[in-house]
Order: structure tokens, then sequence, then C-alpha cells
């Protein structure tokens, strides 16, 4: 929590007191706006070969080394170009552009709540799904008024140690993991990001720890990808992440009984979706591109096995 004085701006920079209330200094002010895949959230069990419109604003809760936003999480809105895009703009122009989805994402959502939920009202009344890819640092009850009306959640769980997640991320991971059950309690549809860092969260006992966690906790349904690290923001000193250490992590994933496994910022078979009893690929991906679906009626299409997502 903040404390904020009178006239005291927030740590994530984007709320301030002015004589005992507290104000949003973000709402309606995007700074970053694009139409993406909804693969670059990532989602893969969630509307494949759909776009979403994207909307960030300044700001963040937490101060990840490796943050490959920070010109604009680690900003003040007056130090960003921000567009004038009320919650029922957003919407327009994700009709407009075709979007199924309107997705909270680039910095951190939570620090543009109150922006992000009244969107996400007036986006469920209009049939357009909401999405977000967050850092999963929030308290549990607005966290579940916002479930109402969000359809899918990425969360990042950049770690599996209270250590890394201060030295590196400012920050702690036991919210982070009261939140991963709050959404999975809530029905919202959940898939978990994790950055693999050389040297700083490599370690395949902790991966594996991590990874038996979600099984347990979660259920062995939910996809996690794994992220190739790029040297960036203040961790330019480490190398990128070996192939050899995401094929490692994937493997100890599956171990641990995760059914939907995938790497990501690298071309490799780990980014296509393999039906978990036959084998067979059943999205075939190359980057963000969809190259095919061989999903029907929520099914396998070859061995008709159920196959947990939201696909239409």
């Amino acid at each position: 929590h903040c404390v904020l004085e009178n006239n005291q701006v927030s740590r994530c920079r984007a709320r301030m007191n002015k004589d005992g209330v507290l104000y949003s200094r973000v709402y309606g002010k995007p700074c970053a706006v694009h139409v993406d895949p909804i693969e670059k959230k990532p989602f893969f069990h969630f509307l494949p070969g759909t776009t979403a419109f994207s909307i960030a604003t300044a700001g963040c809760v937490l101060s990840c080394k490796f943050c490959q936003n920070w010109q604009i999480s680690q900003a003040r809105p007056e130090d960003t170009d921000t567009y004038d895009l009320p919650p029922d703009k957003v919407l327009s122009q994700a009709v407009s552009n075709g979007c199924r989805s309107i997705a909270y994402t680039y910095t951190e959502p939570t620090v543009f709540y109150e922006y992000m939920y009244d969107t996400a009202i007036i986006a469920r009344k209009n049939k357009v799904r909401n999405v977000m890819h967050s850092c999963g640092y929030i308290n549990e009850k607005p966290l579940r008024e916002l479930s109402k009306y969000m359809d899918a959640a990425d969360i990042d769980l950049k770690g599996f140690t209270e250590d890394f997640y201060s030295r590196i991320c400012s920050g702690s991971l036991k919210p982070v993991l009261n939140s991963l059950a709050v959404l999975k309690d809530e029905g919202v549809w959940l898939e978990i990001t994790n950055l693999v860092i050389p040297t700083l969260n490599d370690d395949m006992k902790k991966i594996s720890e991590m990874c038996r966690w979600i099984q347990k906790n979660l259920g062995p349904d939910v996809p996690i990808h794994f992220s190739r690290f790029f040297p960036h923001y203040k961790l330019k000193n480490l190398p990128p992440t070996p192939l050899e250490t995401l094929t490692e992590a994937r493997n100890a994933a599956m171990g641990a009984g995760l059914k939907f496994v995938y790497i990501g910022n690298i071309r490799h078979e780990g980014e296509s979706t393999f039906c978990p009893k036959c084998k067979r690929v059943i999205v075939e991906r190359i980057g963000y591109f969809v190259k095919q679906n061989n999903i029907e009626n929520d099914k396998c299409r070859f061995c008709g096995t159920s196959i947990s997502g939201v696909w239409t």
C-alpha cells in the first residue's frame, strides 16, 4: 500500500492525494495504443488468430531491472505523449479496427485500474472481450471486482523466490501467488508468463517447484510461457537465455504435470499447441502468426480430447 501525504504522488506515479481524495493521473490518457495479435500478449488459448486493441498508461507498481517497456512503465505521466481516449472511444476504436478484445497491457494495468474497469464494463455490454497482462500486484477485493468483467489474464510470475522479487523487482512474491489463486477462483481464463533470466531465476529446481505449485494450486491446464530474456534496461550485462535452458524449463514443467507449456521470444516447436493425448499439433504458430488451428468445438480435431481455453 502507498500512504500518501497531501499532494504526494504514489510510487507508481499514476495517483495523487489531493486534500484527502485519491486521484488518477492517467485516466483516459493512454501513452501506448496499438492493434496487436492476441498471441503477442501472450495468449495462446484465447481467441487464436484474432486481434486485441491494446492500451497502456504510464506507470507501474514494480521496478523490474529487466523491464522491456521501461520508457513508459517507469515514466511519469507528464513525461509521455498521451492520447485523449476515454472508455467509450477505446470501445469504438476497438470495434472499428475489427478487434475481438481490448487488452490492458504493456505497462501495469492495475495502475490505471479505474480506467480499465470502466472500459471493461462498456466493452462487456457490447460483446467485446477484456484481457489484461499484469504483474498480479493487486489486493484481493479490487481484483475480484475487476474479475466480473475480465475474460482473461496473463500474469507475469517473474520468479519463485522472495529474494528475486525483492532484489530484481522491488516487490514480493506472495501477492502474485494470491492473485493467481483469486483469478482461478473467479473463473477468469488464466495464462502465466515466466521470463527466464540467466543466473537470476533459471535454477531448474526452483522452476520445477514453481511448476508443481501451479499444477497443485491452479491445475494442469493453465498454460505457461517460458520467455527468452534479452539484455535490456538495467540488465544489459547478462546474455540472452540459451535455448537449452528454455527447453529444460519446458521439460520440467511438463514433468510437473502441466499440459500446455510454451517457449517464447525464439522460433521453436514450443510455440505451438500439442494435444496432450494424441500429441498432434492442434494450433501451429510461427511467432504471432497462427498457421493452422485444429480445434473444433473446444476439442482436438484428431482425437476428440477437450482442450481448455476460450476458442470462440
